[in-house]
């Protein structure tokens, strides 16, 4: 028997609440909670204005990482993707997308027990006409990666994932670097 259930049962959490009125109170809190969030500037997450309405993406569409910036710059903004980069305000020039892998430790027979993956990303953002509005930058991001002979598939579908989680995280960086860049 749990300390809360005592409390229920002896009375003590509703003695002298009319329903209506606890409901009321609960109202209250949820009010008074979301006023302290407001105060120290919480906010939701919302879409990234970029500041050009076309862009170029020189990844093929039918790459993950293509098709996931693409779908992620048309859901979450109101700029437009353009295939002819003549037409674009701003071209994104991926320069490299690398996955890399290396060995954190070992255990006393010499196997490898961690891992730890790399995923880096290097782009630029330009008009076309000479002027950059990114220079080449890299983003880099790393995961640890325990490892196990006996679980094998399992550890590389795991590794599989962190790789596509940060590659999420890559197009979010790069959307919110974009959306801070000053228009020409």
């Amino acid at each position: 028997m749990d300390s809360r259930s005592t409390l229920q049962d002896s009375g003590f959490l509703t003695a002298g609440i009319a329903p209506g009125r606890r409901r009321a109170l609960q109202a209250l809190g949820a009010v008074g909670v979301m006023a302290l969030l407001g105060g120290c500037g919480f906010a939701l997450r919302g879409t990234a204005d970029l500041p050009f309405k076309t862009l170029y993406v020189n990844l093929e569409d039918t790459s993950e990482l293509g098709a996931q910036l693409r779908r992620y710059v048309r859901t979450t903004t109101s700029t437009q993707i353009v295939e002819d980069p003549k037409a674009a305000e701003a071209q994104l020039q991926v320069l490299s997308d690398t996955r890399e892998r290396s060995v954190l430790s070992l255990d006393a027979s010499g196997r490898v027990r961690e891992f730890e993956l790399r995923y880096l990303f290097t782009f630029r953002l330009h008009n076309g006409k000479g002027y950059e509005f990114i220079q080449p930058t890299t983003i880099m991001l790393k995961r640890d990666l325990t490892f196990n002979d006996a679980a094998t598939l399992a550890k590389e579908s795991e590794a599989n994932l962190l790789y596509r989680d940060m590659q999420m995280e890559v197009i979010q960086q790069l959307l919110r670097r974009m959306a801070a860049v000053e228009p020409v």
